[in-house]
């Protein structure tokens, strides 16, 4: 029996159930899989009488890749009742399969995630191929769902209310030794060829044994292990579990408490009742805005991102073997890091041998860490430091592939190192600034050869922050960007594309959540509520915290330099109340940022920060109204407004590139799916309408021309 999903092979007494999606790469639960698994189940209650056994197993290079999330980005609120039938109905299928009183062997020849997971505990025995590289596991809590189709009900049984609590709730993925020795794969085989081999091998032994033909929660004596809810240590430590959940949540993610929810409740319950309550909390969170936010961007944006979409085509695959870096500051010494880590000869030069070999040291200091806890070996971390030569000599440059520099944002300066570095060169190699502000066609002015010059903007630290932002120059050519996407993916880092702009995307859109903070103040809204509410809508910090850390005197330099930039041009720059209230604290009050003493928060030493007590002096203004939900909403619509005119600017040129750009780069909460997707989420109408409101109430920074709305009607991705 052949369906357009799966294959059905009878043969002396084993029925082969072989997933074999066509004109897919991998196997999902799509539409019609699910009514080729009720043909399947159906054909295996009617062979029963000539079975000995059945083998799951799969025609891709993966076993099975889970649900089609496409369905659940078209799907609506109404649509709940449908999905909780759909989600049940494809359980009642894998019963069916899994009680007919038969051994059933799944044959994991590789990744099985999230649903693919759940088809691979169907059986009651499992073999997997022994590579490191296979994944098993559910990170649905990742895309804003939960594991459905029996994961959380089955695991938890398996494993243990505690035990299965990283692979539900924190969505940890492992391999097939972990799968082992936690006992939810039976058998390790080194090639796939050796599958179907051991699989028939356990049938025929199965034979006659009841046990080996059913799951453990089906066996008579079964107990949960460490106990139910019931017990009084498991009550005690579940009774504190939904705070602990609550404060690293914030309340903004569903997802985690259904499934601490579905844990707790299906243990309370019989096996079949278990799994209905777990179809019912996915059933609610596949409907929701915040799944279909974070599968939007978590899943298809970020496919599209290491799938290359903002990376020009027809260029061949380009992999740097030596680059140079122009300064070993804290930004120049991360970026060394990040290349040896990956096997990257990197020459690191500095004013002088001894600032190169501090910035060396850097290196030395982050592999120690991992070598003290076992994680790494001295030999390796020896190789790693063998690749960074430090250096004071321009000549040392010779031969690089690419070269970046990373020293002061001064533009006289960036000028001076990239006229010395830039004949060092190879043949054919580029040149890069990891500026964060400076328009990247004015800094291409001091290169004699402006079309192999591109900006590669890193982000503090370094060796932590996934995102790189690649600028493309007003003469930057394609094979330039192009090679500067590989050298990210070659960093194990993430790229986001954009078009030349003071500031460019990140870094404009930052400067906005800032100084709306810093203008709240300034109207007087007190400093607490401004940086509890940025927490409670779910950004890392608070603005007046994140100014502190990245320097007022840094935004005041950046600000001078706009308005010198502008003057040259003839024109006069009009500062934000944000604006000049940080530059009131640098230049009056002498409060530059935490490196130099203390900003918006003292720094008391061996004690916690806390905010500076005269700014309630200074700013506050009892008589001042203010409503919560107002500040919440300027701190994210601020910048989602910022990011939506780099869209109809042309800064940004793809709706995968805001979002994810957002999230990384600036900590725009998760739960929105980025910028863009927070507008997307809520309808660009309800979006216009709040605008409109906030903008009458707090000025132009929130006004939206046609221009913007117009871009993102042209941008709205259709699923």
């Amino acid at each position: 029996m052949i369906t357009k999903t799966i294959r059905y092979d009878l043969y002396n007494g084993i029925a082969t159930i072989t997933f074999d999606e066509q004109g897919s790469p991998v196997n999902t639960m799509c539409l019609q899989w699910q009514d080729d698994l009720d043909a399947i189940a159906a054909q295996v209650v009617k062979d029963h009488a000539q079975l000995k056994g059945i083998v799951l197993a799969s025609a891709k290079s993966t076993f099975f890749a889970g649900a089609d999330l496409k369905g659940v980005m078209r799907s609506t609120a109404a649509d709940g009742p449908r999905v909780f039938t759909e989600i049940e109905r494809i359980k009642r299928n894998f019963r069916t399969i899994e009680t007919q009183g038969l051994p059933v062997v799944s044959c994991l020849n590789g990744a099985a995630l999230g649903g693919g997971w759940e088809v691979a505990l169907v059986g009651h025995h499992r073999i997997a191929v022994n590579n490191p590289k296979v994944q098993f596991g559910l990170p649905e809590i990742t895309l804003g769902l939960i594991p459905g189709g029996g994961g959380i009900t089955k695991m938890t049984r398996v494993l243990g209310l505690m035990a299965a609590q990283p692979y539900i709730l924190e969505s940890k993925l492992f391999g097939p030794e972990e799968a082992l020795k936690i006992g939810v794969v039976h058998e390790l085989v080194a090639t796939p060829d050796e599958l179907l081999p051991r699989a028939l091998a356990f049938i025929e032994a199965a034979q006659g044994k009841p046990e080996a033909c059913q799951h453990v929660w089906d066996r008579k004596d079964y107990k949960m292990p460490g106990g139910t809810p019931s017990n009084p240590k498991i009550a005690n430590l579940l009774s504190v579990a939904p705070a602990v959940l609550k404060q690293k949540t914030r309340g903004l993610y569903p997802a985690p408490e259904a499934a601490l929810a579905a844990m707790v409740e299906g243990a309370m319950v019989d096996f079949d009742t278990a799994m209905r309550v777990e179809s019912r909390y996915l059933a609610g969170l596949m409907v929701s805005p915040v799944a279909k936010n974070m599968i939007n961007t978590f899943f298809f944006n970020m496919n599209a991102i290491k799938g290359g979409q903002s990376r020009p085509k027809d260029v061949p695959r380009y992999q740097p073997k030596k680059v140079g870096v122009l300064g070993a500051g804290m930004m120049g010494s991360g970026i060394a890091y990040a290349q040896a880590t990956k096997g990257i000869a990197t020459v690191l030069k500095d004013v002088s041998l001894e600032a190169a070999e501090k910035g060396k040291a850097y290196t030395a200091k982050l592999t120690q860490k991992r070598v003290d806890k076992g994680h790494m070996g001295a030999e390796k971390q020896q190789g790693i430091l063998n690749l960074i030569t430090p250096t004071a000599h321009a000549q040392d440059l010779a031969g690089c592939d690419l070269i970046i520099e990373a020293v002061f944002e001064n533009r006289e300066l960036k000028a001076q190192v990239t006229r010395e570095a830039e004949g060092m060169l190879a043949e054919g190699g580029f040149f890069a600034s990891n500026t964060s502000t400076l328009p990247i066609s004015g800094l291409a002015q001091a290169s004699a050869k402006p079309a192999k010059f591109v900006g590669i903007h890193f982000f503090s630290p370094v060796d932590k922050m996934k995102l790189v932002e690649i600028i493309r120059g007003q003469d930057t050519d394609d094979e330039t960007i192009a090679r500067a996407y590989d050298y990210v993916q070659a960093l194990g880092k993430l790229p986001i594309v954009v078009n030349d702009s003071r500031g460019f995307y990140t870094s404009r859109t930052f400067g906005t959540f800032v100084m709306e903070g810093a203008a709240m103040l300034g109207e007087g809204i007190p400093a607490p509520v401004i940086e509890n509410a940025a927490m409670q809508v779910g950004m890392p910090v608070g603005p007046l915290a994140v100014l502190d850390e990245t320097a007022l005197s840094l935004s005041v330099h950046v600000l001078d330099q706009t308005r010198a930039d502008l003057a040259a041009e003839g024109k006069a720059y009009s500062a934000t109340p944000g604006e000049l209230l940080v530059e009131r604290m640098v230049k009056e009050l002498q409060r530059p940022g935490r490196a130099a003493g203390g900003g918006f928060y003292d720094y008391p030493a061996g004690q916690k920060k806390h905010l500076w007590p005269e700014l309630k002096n200074l700013f506050e203004k009892p008589g001042v109204a203010w409503d919560l939900q107002a500040v919440k909403d300027r701190i994210l619509y601020r910048q989602a407004v910022e990011t939506a005119r780099c869209l109809a600017e042309g800064v940004l040129t793809s709706v995968h590139d805001g979002n994810i750009g957002s999230i990384f780069g600036i900590g725009f909460p998760a739960w929105t799916g980025g910028a863009l997707q927070f507008i997307y989420g809520m309808g660009i109408d309800a979006f216009e309408q709040r605008c409109g409101e906030l903008a009458a109430q707090h000025g132009p920074g929130f006004a939206l021309s046609a221009d913007v709305t117009a871009a993102l009607r042209q941008h709205q991705p259709v699923y």
